[in-house]
């Protein structure tokens, strides 16, 4: 995290989430439309597995060096896919990366380069973590969802705070992982919007928050 000392303007936030389609699209949705002066970079990074090409996202038999990573830019803002939303909701440029499984390092470069020139980068993606350090991260659970991704897990300590559909405290035992990961974490609701407290945390640093 930033230092202490004066105001702090966040550089790098992730938002991830122990599976697919729990929200992780939605509160990036909410930070993008809270803090549009912000002027962020979104980036979604997805790594595909076998058999399915980081090219186009299709089935794709291939294995050729061109294959092994792609970044594109969002154009557009009414396509219904994940980085159009992103786009739609305030970004000021919008990117899709995507890599084979375990192959993020080699991405990282092309990544890296759309950061360079952006105010604040804003990503979608827990294995990131594994390569970078953000200001904040986010941690999206739902524990009506037994799918843990082991990426999640691995990260989880990390998180900054966690959001959930209601704003409950996740129920760790649904997992059968350590209580201690979720029990220490502030938690907040998708359904409520984001609080003025996040919001501090976003244009100040988490430190500024208030008590």
């Amino acid at each position: 995290m930033p230092g202490c000392g004066g105001a702090v303007k966040v550089k790098i936030v992730v938002v991830g989430g122990h599976t697919r389609n729990i929200g992780k699209t939605t509160l990036t949705e909410m930070i993008l439309r809270s803090t549009v002066d912000l002027n962020w970079t979104a980036m979604k990074i997805t790594q595909f597995g076998h058999g399915v090409c980081s090219a186009h996202g299709e089935s794709c038999d291939c294995d050729t060096g061109d294959h092994t990573v792609a970044v594109s830019e969002e154009r557009s803002r009414d396509s219904g896919t994940d980085t159009a939303r992103m786009l739609a909701a305030g970004a000021k440029r919008v990117f899709w990366g995507r890599t084979r499984q375990g192959q993020l390092a080699e991405a990282m470069p092309a990544v890296r380069k759309r950061m360079v020139d952006s105010s604040n980068t804003l990503l979608e993606s827990n294995s990131v973590l594994r390569l970078l350090r953000p200001d904040l991260y986010f941690a999206v659970l739902d524990d009506s969802v037994m799918d843990f991704k082991p990426s999640a897990l691995r990260y989880l300590d990390r998180a900054d705070a966690i959001f959930t559909p209601s704003g409950d405290r996740p129920d760790a035992r649904a997992w059968k992982i350590a209580p201690g990961l979720v029990a220490r974490k502030p938690v907040f609701s998708l359904a409520a919007g984001l609080s003025d407290e996040v919001i501090v945390w976003l244009r100040l640093g988490k430190q500024k928050s208030p008590e």
